[in-house]
């Protein structure tokens, strides 16, 4: 089971949770991103997410795909707020469900590397300087190539 979800409103980690268990999964792994209340060297007044409807959830659904594929998972969530949020409110919601916490752990980790590559979010951060862009980072171009490079 995948369940995508991009929405403005906030999450219930612990619902979220609940949704992905069952009688045969043995481990559930979770991240949550968090909205830091710094950018790159200035206070974060807000951070605002936008997206292209359709294409963003096409993206995030193959993304979990291939984590279903690669790591023995029963079940994938992934949340990804979008809109203009404020430091400590929730960003994104992973959790995969396994027999096993190996494939969970490992799980999580595919899904939210390919997140940052793959999906397509873009991201300015709100300082007392004004609005900027985001970039992708080089350290998570290389984790995604990464997964590319490892023997299934």
């Amino acid at each position: 089971m995948i369940k995508i979800s991009i929405q403005q409103e906030d999450f219930d980690v612990s619902a979220e949770i609940k949704s992905i268990s069952s009688k045969t999964v043995g481990a559930i792994a979770t991240f949550s991103g968090i909205v830091r209340d710094s950018s790159e060297s200035n206070p974060l007044i807000s951070l605002t997410l936008e997206h292209y409807p359709g294409m963003s959830e096409a993206a995030l659904e193959k993304i979990a795909d291939a984590a279903m594929q690669k790591g023995s998972l029963e079940a994938v969530r992934i949340i990804h707020r979008v809109g203009r949020l404020l430091p400590e409110d929730n960003i994104v919601f992973v959790g995969c469900a396994s027999a096993h916490r190996h494939a969970a752990f490992e799980g999580c980790r595919y899904i939210m590397d390919f997140l940052k590559t793959d999906a397509p979010f873009w991201k300015s951060e709100e300082t007392q300087e004004g609005r900027i862009w985001v970039s992708e980072r080089e350290k998570d171009q290389n984790a995604s190539k990464s997964w590319l490079s490892k023997k299934t």
